[in-house]
């Protein structure tokens, strides 16, 4: 690992500096200039270190080693927006060496995830291993806002069947809930305009702002405050699976502008959907996005559903509140077998490198993993520290850096001997 470990860290340095969210396409740049200039270093990286590489269009890139049947590690370099609230530069990739971290967007989500699963690949063929499958390090270039990277790659490549992705938790997902994003309409009903908030629906809404009459009690009352002549509410961003871990900035302005009904029935009731659970967890329902045009407000949700459960489950239920709705995107839910090869080799790996004694888990969030007949999601993340994906001020540390190789280098290794 010693022998790698200060090329990790510069590359996740580097890698980082690329602002590499979805932004207007450009000629054959379909996510935007950073995601495309993200992708050419990566590429370029791999192709240094003595890989095979291959560049579809800017949507996604590949990197390949071995042959045979072929497996895929499936990671993203798009990101999304940096958001509000943070001390670090969110595209400066400091290297922090007093804390031991590297700062910024994508630290853990999922450049720094992608940097090391291709030095596992370094290491492997530095030590002469020859995998009998064809590893395949897939990445894409719009996983956080609508995986049209892995459509294009179907069209143009070949998927491999069985793969991970290192995008989520160890010690190892064997279930994925369903996702549901939702676009309700609301009346507007009181003296406001231009009451926006959030950036994307995967995120928990850190600011919200309108225009309105300043109550200065009600103001205080919600938090509200007067900034150059907008009223404004400020959260704390975090993943839309995991709403609990943020706080929605738009939940306070509701309440300040009067509409208790449309928050109550958002945030406290959650339009009845809370109710449904099952082995892999409780429905979660983020209101993450607000845009009030003319008479409507449009809230988008971001719901994340049971793994055994059906999307008509869900639509029936909103279809009984009344509201007008459109659903804006849908994935199936993943579910794998929990004593299958695939599930019970990366939950030993990670066990053994650990000295643990887990078992799967369930996650309301979506990887790559589902792209694949039969995929997990593998790390970084682990239970009882810190998370800041989809938040201000990501990270990855110097320790998750290490453990991460030793974990995915040992991996690959067993699922393509």
């Amino acid at each position: 690992m010693r022998e790698y470990f200060d090329d990790i860290v510069k590359n996740i340095s580097q890698i980082i500096r690329f602002n590499s969210a979805e932004a207007p396409a450009k000629e054959s740049m379909p996510f935007g200039e950073g995601a495309a200039k993200c992708l050419e270093f990566y590429l370029s990286l791999a192709s240094f270190l003595g890989f095979k590489t291959t560049n579809y269009d800017n949507y996604v890139g590949e990197v390949t080693f071995g042959s045979g049947e072929e497996f895929a590690v499936l990671a993203h370099l798009d990101v999304v927006p940096e958001g509000k609230g943070w001390t670090h530069d969110p595209f400066g990739g400091e290297v922090d060496r007093e804390n031991a971290r590297i700062w910024g967007r994508g630290a853990m989500d999922d450049k720094g995830p992608a940097i090391i699963a291709l030095y596992a690949l370094k290491a492997l063929k530095d030590e002469g291993f020859r995998p009998s499958r064809k590893i395949k390090l897939i990445l894409g270039c719009n996983e956080e806002s609508g995986w049209a990277c892995i459509d294009h790659y179907n069209k143009v490549a070949h998927m491999p069947e069985e793969g991970i992705s290192p995008d989520a938790d160890f010690p190892v997902i064997y279930a994925e809930k369903g996702i549901l994003h939702a676009r309700l309409h609301f009346p507007v009903c009181g003296n406001f305009r231009n009451l926006k908030g959030g950036d994307r629906v995967n995120m928990v809404c850190d600011y919200c702002e309108a225009q309105a009459p300043f109550d200065a009690a009600r103001a205080e009352k919600y938090g509200i405050s007067l900034e150059d002549g907008k009223l404004v509410s400020r959260g704390k961003s975090a993943h839309g699976s995991s709403p609990d871990k943020g706080i929605n900035a738009i939940q306070p302005m509701l309440s300040y502008l009067g509409l208790e009904d449309m928050r109550r029935l958002l945030f406290d009731e959650k339009l009845g959907l809370d109710r449904l659970q099952d082995e892999t967890g409780k429905l979660t329902l983020s209101p993450d996005v607000i845009e009030q045009s003319g008479d409507d407000i449009a809230v988008t949700c971001d719901i994340r559903f049971p793994a055994t459960l059906k999307k008509e489950q869900i639509t029936d239920i909103i279809d009984a509140c009344g509201i007008r709705y459109e659903i804006v995107h849908l994935q199936d839910p993943l579910f794998n077998d929990r004593n299958s090869k695939l599930i019970t080799t990366l939950l030993g790996v990670y066990n053994e490198v650990c000295g643990t004694d887990l078992q799967p888990i369930a996650i309301g969030g979506g990887t790559y993993a589902r792209a694949l007949k039969y995929g997990a999601a593998f790390g970084p993340e682990e239970a009882g520290e810190e998370s800041t994906i989809h938040q201000a001020n990501e990270y990855i540390t110097f320790e998750k850096i290490e453990k991460c190789f030793k974990i995915y280098k040992l991996a690959i290794e067993r699922l393509t001997k």
